[in-house]
């Protein structure tokens, strides 16, 4: 630039060298152009000097997440070398991985000066952390030395996945064979090549040759093949002073013409778009022994395809071609490693069989429906937690533990969701229902069936309905004495008929008839109870005699800990800590087992014989449990909350929120839980609802079932009985008070209750009477009808006082009372 006076620069290769050489153009106004600076870092925008005629390392972390999120990785490591170059792609391949939810756990930085051995070290430290995807952004120089060491570390068989960005993927053919063949099976990303050119070069190449001849056509339009000079404002001869590079005159219409210079070269279509290479199409090739095999293209418009004449705008169903992956498989690598529990009862819900290695059950099914509702594919490989004879290696809170030490990624299986457990994993969403409740022995009651006919109507309404028909007794002799022949007589008859009226409705076995209307509407009002009180007491007697001939042993658990009856659990399982924890039961009397057999045969032995009183589990091993004996067996007491069954994972796994969201889908669909019931649960349709426990309360019918009845009932005997007594009150209160003024009140009480005992000869049903005791009312016969007669009577006119001949001495009303 000083001695030569070059007018344009063309270089230099590298980002970090490019950064000083841009200054020096800045200050000269000499174009910098490069064809392999690619690090996001240098901006054009920023330099107005500086041009770019290839692409940003950033417009390719869009179709790396594509690839990424179409494999459905969640997991990935990222490799890359500590310079310019490596470091400023990384902020924004992070970014982009994040916004399709994968993790980035670890990074892995190599200085492009490591030797082998450091490579090895770092290589080595990614097996042990069990990585598996790669992601490698770093320059063909530490690259080709990166590739052998991890083929010497067997990291490129089967189960690895290589991921290239297009910097080193541009560069394969200058890596040599013995780097070519470390790279087998690989899946990689490079730039699309347009052009159907039979050159040798590298896309690198093609962008050098494609950069010289658009500076070739630059200057030629800006005329600075001659007459272009430096204007020099300092004539130092010390090389490193750069106020004496002096300023080119053409530097900015040369550097204008540069960037508005368009055609069709070597590389494809050569036109910048602010001051760098206008993004093009990407090819997805596999690399396979020393050949490439395209899988695919991304553009921004149709993102991954397999066919690269797609239209734009339009979406391919076929991402990509099948890609051999290394281990020339086509099985995808990075399969989940899935621990499953080996279990010697319960196989509903895993079941491991051997020569073929088998693994079914509920849990697997489940988990299978769920993978398959994912949004990606998520390959995944079953291992049983077994030892060398084939027998489980330990309990579950162990099997969940090898998950925190990265021997699995998972385990599938009745897994119980408990809070202590999720310090160490991170489960799913529960897929079964939750809860612990307790497992007892029905049999018969034989102390209960002597006075079963008592259990229908509780104690409460027993009594109730007693004092109903009392009261209702009551108040019909009260209504109907004075004017009915069948409710008089002696007073001991008079207190049976009460009780033997009301009593004689429960059979319609009532032969007195009732004459007052008052009676007779408090009696349909009181039948009307009485049909449905006899209707419900019936209906619940028949459901007891023929359906709940059974009962529970037991239904309390507080019963069972203070007579310090054994209870059984699953072994193996957290049930035990919640016995004694919660519970509050003493270890020496919990039992462990482990198949359903073993929870028949200790239920049936009962509290004694080396029996237990009840078994605590989870409920859908109850369930299950039920399912095969269901007429011996119940669930009864409360229900202890869990939070079932659910899947685990390693602590911050980005696959939990996704399983999570396929388990809500597959357990709300209908069909799917209907398959479920009537593969692992359908002997339960032969048996009774086994989800609704027992519980300790009496089924008898209580007083609140019919207290709308009572009411009703009470109601209307009360008005009829207040009605009738202030009628009866009014007739002839005011006559006592004529007859004897200064009687006290309570003395005309008494009178007035002895006067209610006669009968009351204006009524209809007396009239045939009538002209009798006209006749016995006469003066003359006023001493024989004081004494003879078994009822004394009274008359009285319309204007209900009492006869004028009482009045005139035949029978004053005291004498009448007297001789009653």
């Amino acid at each position: 630039m000083k001695n030569e006076e070059v007018q344009a620069i063309i270089g230099p290769q590298r980002s970090a060298q490019a950064k000083f050489v841009i200054e020096l153009g800045r200050k000269a106004q000499v174009p910098i152009i490069s064809f392999s600076a690619t690090s996001p870092s240098l901006s054009p925008s920023q330099n107005q000097f500086f041009i770019r005629t290839t692409q940003d390392d950033c417009v390719q972390v869009k179709a790396i997440a594509n690839i990424v999120d179409t494999f459905g990785w969640r997991e990935i490591v990222l490799i890359y070398e500590d310079t310019d170059y490596g470091n400023g792609l990384i902020p924004y391949l992070l970014d982009a991985l994040q916004e399709i939810d994968t993790r980035v756990p670890y990074r892995s930085v190599i200085h492009p000066s490591s030797n082998n051995i450091e490579i090895i070290k770092e290589l080595n430290k990614l097996k042990e952390n069990h990585a598996r995807i790669f992601i490698v952004h770093m320059t063909a120089s530490l690259g080709s030395k990166l590739f052998v060491r991890a083929k010497e570390a067997d990291m490129m068989s089967e189960g690895y996945a290589w991921v290239l960005t297009t910097g080193l993927s541009s560069l394969l053919d200058p890596m040599g064979s013995k780097v070519m063949d470390s790279m087998q099976g690989r899946n990689l990303t490079s730039i699309k090549i347009k052009s159907k050119s039979t050159t040798s070069l590298n896309f690198f190449g093609l962008w050098a040759y494609d950069t010289v001849w658009a500076l070739a056509i630059a200057v030629e339009k800006a005329g600075c093949i001659v007459h272009c000079s430096f204007l020099k404002q300092n004539a130092s001869n010390n090389n490193v002073d750069l106020a004496a590079l002096g300023i080119f005159e053409m530097g900015t219409r040369l550097r204008n013409t540069i960037l508005t210079t368009k055609f069709q070269g070597l590389s494809g279509n050569f036109h910048l778009v602010k001051g760098q290479l206008e993004p093009s199409a990407f090819e997805l090739f596999n690399v396979i022994g020393r050949t490439e095999r395209i899988i695919g293209h991304w553009t921004r418009e149709t993102n991954l395809t397999s066919n690269e004449n797609l239209p734009k705008n339009q979406i391919s169903e076929d991402k990509l071609k099948q890609p051999i992956w290394p281990g020339y498989t086509s099985e995808q690598p990075t399969k989940l490693r899935i621990g499953v529990p080996v279990k010697g009862g319960f196989l509903d819900f895993v079941k491991v069989e051997w020569n073929p290695l088998i693994i079914s059950g509920f849990s697997i099914d489940v988990f299978k429906d769920v993978i398959r509702a994912l949004p990606f594919p998520l390959p995944y490989v079953f291992i049983p937690y077994a030892n060398k004879t084939r027998q489980s290696k330990g309990t579950y809170d162990q099997l969940l533990g090898e998950i925190n030490t990265l021997n699995y990624d998972a385990v599938v299986g009745d897994t119980t969701i408990v809070a202590r457990r999720s310090l160490y994993v991170d489960f799913t969403l529960p897929y079964t229902e939750s809860g612990v409740s307790m497992v007892v022995l029905m049999k018969d009651d034989e102390s209960k069936i002597l006075w079963i006919f008592l259990k229908p109507l509780s104690i409460n309404l027993w009594l109730t309905t007693g004092v109903a028909f009392i009261f209702t007794g009551l108040v019909i002799w009260t209504l109907e004495h004075r004017v009915n022949n069948d409710f008089r007589g002696p007073p001991e008859q008079q207190l049976g008929l009460i009780f033997w009226f009301s009593f004689s409705t429960l059979a319609f076995a009532h032969r007195e008839r009732v004459v007052n209307n008052w009676s007779r509407f408090v009696l349909i009002i009181w039948i009307f109870v009485v049909l449905i009180l006899t209707q419900s007491y019936t209906a619940n007697l028949t459901s007891m005699l023929t359906v709940q001939r059974l009962q529970p042993t037991f239904v309390d658990v507080k019963e069972i800990i203070k007579k310090g009856y054994n209870v059984g659990y699953l072994k193996d399982s957290f049930v035990k800590e919640l016995l004694i924890d919660q519970l509050s039961f003493n270890e020496s009397n919990l039992k462990a087992y482990e198949i359903p057999g073993e929870y028949h045969e200790a239920l049936s032995k009962g509290t004694y014989n080396d029996g237990v009183a009840a078994i605590f589990d989870e409920i859908p091993y109850i369930k299950l449990f039920l399912a095969k004996y269901c007429f011996r067996y119940s669930m009864v007491g409360p229900i202890y909350k869990t939070d079932g069954f659910g899947f685990a994972f390693r602590r911050g796994s980005p696959l939990v929120p996704y399983v999570s969201r396929a388990i809500l889908n597959v357990t709300q669909d209908k069909r799917k839980s209907l398959e479920y019931e009537k593969k692992y649960f359908s002997s339960q349709t032969t048996c009774e609802d086994q989800s609704t426990t027992i519980s300790s309360h009496s089924p008898s019918l209580g007083v609140d079932s019919f207290g709308g009845l009572f009411i009703i009932a009470g109601i209307a005997s009360l008005v009829s009985l207040l009605v009738y007594v202030f009628k009866f009150f009014y007739s002839y209160w005011h006559v006592l008070s004529d007859d004897n003024p200064i009687d006290s009140c309570w003395s005309k009480l008494v009178k007035m209750a002895k006067h209610f005992d006669l009968k009351d000869l204006s009524s209809y049903t007396f009239k045939g009477e009538e002209s009798r005791i006209h006749d016995v009312a006469s003066p003359d016969n006023h001493t024989r009808n004081s004494t003879e007669g078994s009822d004394d009577v009274i008359i009285h006119d319309d204007n209900r006082n009492l006869s004028s001949s009482s009045r005139h001495g035949d029978a004053s009303m005291q004498d009448v009372l007297n001789s009653s």
